[in-house]
C-alpha cells in the first residue's frame, strides 16, 4: 500500500506540513503465462529457445524495451524469474491474467507481451509505449500485413473497468475486449502498422528478420521447432542478447 509521504516547511517560528503522494510510475510491463499450454505438452513458459526459457526471453524483451518485468498467471513456479501476480479467475484466457496484472499495479500504462514470441524484438515494444504515452491512448496495438496483432499491447488503467465487465460476462476475447473498452473511452484503438515503422527506421529486428516473423507463436512443439530453425540462421542474433534497441 501505498501511504502518503509527509513534507514541511517552516513559515516564521511555525512548521506549515503538507500531505503528498508518491507519483505513479507511468508505465510496467507483464508476461502473460498463464496459458494451459495443451498443445506443447508441458508449461511452454519453461520450454528451452536457443538455450534459454521462452519465459526468460520474454522478460528480457520487456526490460530492453524500457520497462519493469513482472508475469501476470503461471502454471509453474516462474517466481524466481520475476514477481508473479496470479491470475485470479485463472483457465479463463489471457484476458483474466490483464485484468489481474492492471489491478495489481499502479502504474499508468502497461505493456503485454505473450510467452509464445520469442522473434519479438523489444524495440517494437519500446516504440509502443512511447506512441502510448505521447497519445494518451488507451489501447495500443500493432498490425502486420493489414493484420491487427492482440500482442504486444500496450493499455492503459481506463481500460480495466471495461476489460473486467468483459471478462465477467463470459466474453473473454482479448481483441474484442479491448475494441469495446476503447469505445468505452470514446477512443480509437490506436493500430502501427509494423511494416512502415521498420521501412522508416523507427523499430528494428537486431538480425534483420522481417516483421512478418515477429509475431509467430510458438504453441506446439512444431511451432518451437519452426522458430528456433529461423533463429538458427540468424548468426549474428544471440538469442536473449543485443534485442532490439530503437534505431
Amino acid at each position: 500500500m501505498n501511504w502518503p509521504l509527509r513534507s514541511e516547511r517552516r513559515v516564521g517560528y511555525f512548521k506549515e506540513e503538507k500531505m503528498t503522494t508518491p507519483a505513479r510510475p507511468p508505465e510496467a510491463g507483464f508476461v502473460l503465462a498463464g496459458g494451459q499450454s495443451s498443445r506443447m505438452g508441458r508449461d511452454k513458459a519453461l520450454e528451452l529457445f536457443g538455450g534459454r526459457s521462452l519465459i526468460e526471453i520474454a522478460l528480457e524483451t520487456l526490460r530492453q524495451a524500457g520497462v519493469d518485468a513482472a508475469i501476470a498467471g503461471a502454471r509453474s513456479e516462474l517466481s524466481g524469474f520475476a514477481p508473479v501476480v496470479e491470475d485470479r479467475e485463472p483457465d479463463q484466457g489471457p484476458l483474466a491474467g490483464i485484468c489481474a496484472a492492471l489491478s495489481a499495479t499502479s502504474a499508468e500504462r502497461v505493456a503485454f507481451v505473450s510467452v509464445d514470441l520469442p522473434l519479438l524484438p523489444a524495440s517494437l515494444v519500446a516504440y509502443m509505449v512511447r506512441h502510448a504515452r505521447i497519445t494518451d491512448q488507451a489501447i495500443t496495438l500493432a498490425s502486420v500485413n493489414g493484420f491487427v496483432q492482440t500482442f504486444p499491447a500496450v493499455l492503459g488503467r481506463a481500460a480495466l473497468p471495461s476489460l473486467k465487465q468483459r471478462l465477467h460476462s463470459g466474453q473473454r476475447g482479448c481483441h474484442a475486449a479491448f475494441q469495446a473498452a476503447a469505445a468505452a473511452l470514446n477512443q480509437p484503438v490506436s493500430v502501427l502498422p509494423v511494416e512502415v515503422l521498420a521501412q522508416s527506421g523507427q523499430v528494428a529486428h537486431p538480425g534483420a528478420l522481417p516483421s512478418a516473423w515477429w509475431f509467430l507463436n510458438v504453441n506446439s512443439r512444431a511451432e518451437l521447432a519452426r522458430a528456433e530453425s529461423i533463429w538458427m540462421g540468424l548468426k549474428c542474433w544471440p538469442v536473449g542478447g543485443g534485442r532490439g534497441l530503437i534505431a
